[in-house]
């Protein structure tokens, strides 16, 4: 075999400029600033993970003394008296959280997907003000409702606090819906087309399913955020201390329920507080992983 066109690719240094020290030395100072980066990137990681852990090790810590089955299946009992815990509170955050997740995941997965499927002014409006809704306070949020629920049907109620969070739900799962049908190849939705499939099944069953585990991990932070928002239920679902009568009366959540004992001088209730957070805590890590399994189980399967 002849050896010219392997001799062909070893140009001499000399035809760029340089010289092999030269050379070695851009290699040599090239690693070092691999190595500095990588180790920033590592501190960085580091930098984050700490305070990560460190709060949920001291809520753990804190709040596993008070962990028993009577916390998931007693109602709050009176200060002085032992036992109690906050089964109606975990069961009415259920419920406002389910409330939001059917009022906003609808809406902001289906404005997410006209966002990215569309280049109307009717779609700048609705992004502009799905990023102002992004930044508004919460306690806004909650006010708001309060004027337009709470004072016309004249009490605090479950939808109110649904309605609420939802609206708090909306703007995450809007933007985040857009990114993940804008990371989907055209060339899927127009190979569909070209086999004569109509543009809206396109979109659903080629675009939307194929972005679906990135909208499913957006609808799970966002179900994050809201569960544990308080503010904006202080003004909408007020709290209730016993099972909650029906959607439209006022209905106890843990957010709320820990803010009251937080802010009260009795031990026996902060204890009580700290439970509540675990279990709030657990609930989110608990939802966000079994979002990821069930989505990497589906679509990520080789």
């Amino acid at each position: 075999m002849s050896q010219e066109p392997l001799a062909a690719t070893h140009l001499p240094l000399s035809r760029w400029g340089i010289s092999r020290r030269q050379l070695e030395g851009r290699i040599r100072r090239r690693r070092w600033a691999d190595r500095i980066i990588r180790g920033l990137m590592v501190a960085s990681v580091v930098v984050v993970l700490i305070p990560l852990f460190s709060l949920l090790i001291y809520v753990g810590r804190s709040g596993i003394q008070g962990l028993d089955l009577a916390f998931f299946t007693q109602l709050p009992k009176p200060v002085g008296m032992p036992g109690g815990g906050m089964a109606n509170a975990i069961v009415g955050s259920l419920i406002l959280v389910g409330l939001a997740a059917a009022i906003g995941v609808p809406v902001g997965v289906m404005a997410g997907v006209f966002l990215a499927r569309s280049t109307s002014r009717l779609a700048d409006g609705v992004r502009f003000v799905a990023h102002v809704l992004n930044g508004v306070p919460s306690i806004v949020v909650g006010l708001a409702v309060y004027g337009l629920m709470v004072v016309p049907m004249q009490t605090y109620s479950a939808w109110a606090g649904g309605v609420a969070l939802a609206l708090i739900m909306i703007p995450l799962v809007t933007l985040n819906t857009e990114e993940m049908v804008r990371l989907v190849p055209r060339d899927l939705n127009e190979a569909a087309l070209a086999l004569g499939v109509p543009a809206w099944l396109a979109t659903l069953r080629v675009v939307v399913r194929t972005a679906l585990p990135g909208i499913l991990t957006g609808i799970m932070l966002a179900l994050a955020r809201v569960a544990g928002e308080t503010a904006p239920l202080l003004f909408t679902a007020l709290n209730n201390a016993f099972w909650h009568q029906g959607l439209s009366s006022p209905i106890a959540s843990l957010p709320v329920t820990i803010y009251n004992y937080a802010i009260s001088p009795y031990p026996e209730w902060h204890q009580k507080a700290w439970t509540g957070a675990l279990v709030l805590v657990a609930m989110v890590l608990i939802t966000n992983v079994l979002a990821r399994f069930f989505g990497r189980s589906r679509y990520d399967r080789r």
